[in-house]
């Protein structure tokens, strides 16, 4: 299978070292208009990079017919303007999240990804971490009976540092809430099986960023937030961000509870722990087991190996041998309750997810 990379900065050369592992996969196209990203790309094809046209436009690299699928790993807020021309060509995509920084750009995707008979995914790789994906398996197999209340913490480390620093600033990104924050409300989505109908965050930039200036302009983006989202079926949910503890064990921590048992999974630990109701002052019966993640998977991205088990679906989904597991739709709802929360906490109050006509 052919694929061409649009954004080869950090996560395109992450899609890259993924690429090089998945059978049959060659890189055949390279779009960046920045040449130190054009270089870190072609260092980490290594070899392999005389197989790789680079391109100085998305269109030129649509049109060029030397792809079968394409990957987006540009900056958030190019995404409506990149993927344009690759619906007119007719390309299988896979998007990054987040899907775009607007709900209206969403739209638009979303519209356009209806009527293209090609695969469109949006990337969220969390939900393809080993680890969470056999928590995500338990809580629907019902280990926990009727899931009443999901937590998800990240403590981690601040936002790296981007050409030109576009990800300083919430005009570029979405927000916080919505360029980090989207794996999560997927996840929310994914687990609960529900639509958020409310959202109320409690946020600030209060570590981070706060000595740093760019063209006389300082930064605007959350560093640490909770935010609560209730869903149309009764389960309440809950996400604990910090972007000043990366000295953190785990970074994410997940947990379920249900009516028969509360359920954690710790990353990159890799342990999940089941622990079942047993009643006032009797003897706790919890269990505890680890998941393994491939090594190989590991070393080829900072995603817990989640990067490299997406891209062996995605490409079964363009073979025709696997179905789309992460939507447009899925994309756009992840950004919905993002816009959400960076209303609420800006403005200090509970969004209805009405207000933003869903």
């Amino acid at each position: 299978m052919r694929y061409g990379l649009v954004g080869t900065g950090m996560m395109g050369v992450e899609h890259l070292n993924n690429l090089a592992i998945t059978l049959g996969a060659v890189v055949t196209a390279l779009a960046d208009p920045a040449e130190g990203s054009l270089g870190w790309a072609k260092t980490a094809l290594g070899d392999r990079a005389e197989q790789a046209t680079a391109f100085d436009s998305v269109g030129a690299l649509a049109k060029s017919g030397l792809c079968d699928a394409i990957i987006v790993a540009s900056p958030n807020f190019t995404h409506r303007a990149v993927l344009e021309p690759l619906f007119d060509a007719g390309l299988h995509i896979l998007c990054e999240k987040p899907l775009a920084t607007t709900i209206e750009d969403c739209r638009w995707i979303v519209d356009r990804a209806a009527q293209s008979e090609k695969v469109f995914w949006t990337a969220m790789e969390y939900r393809f971490m080993p680890p969470a994906a056999e928590f995500i398996a338990d809580i629907h197999a019902g280990k926990i009976g009727k899931l009443q209340m999901l937590s998800i913490r990240e403590h981690r480390f601040p936002f790296l540092v981007k050409v030109a620093d576009w990800n300083r600033f919430s005009r570029n990104t979405g927000g916080t809430m919505v360029e980090k924050c989207c794996h999560f409300f997927d996840l929310m989505r994914l687990i609960v099986g529900a639509e958020a109908v409310r959202v109320y965050c409690s946020g600030a930039m209060d570590v981070n960023h706060l000595d740093e200036a760019y063209g006389g302009e300082t930064p605007d983006i959350i560093d640490n937030s909770y935010t609560t989202v209730d869903f149309a079926n009764g389960v309440r949910a809950m996400l604990d961000l910090s972007m000043f503890a990366d000295g953190a064990e785990n970074q994410e921590e997940i947990t379920a509870v249900g009516s028969d048992a509360r359920l954690d999974v710790l990353i990159p630990e890799g342990a999940i722990m089941h622990s079942p109701r047993v009643g006032f002052r009797n003897p706790k019966n919890a269990t505890r087991r680890l998941v393994h993640t491939d090594e190989t998977a590991l070393n080829a991205g900072s995603h817990h190996g989640s990067t490299f088990y997406q891209h062996q679906r995605f490409n079964a989904a363009v073979r025709g041998v696997g179905p789309v597991e992460v939507t447009a739709h899925d994309g756009m709802m992840a950004v919905a309750i993002g816009t959400a929360a960076e209303i609420s906490a800006r403005e200090h109050r509970v969004v209805e997810m009405t207000e933003l006509g869903f």
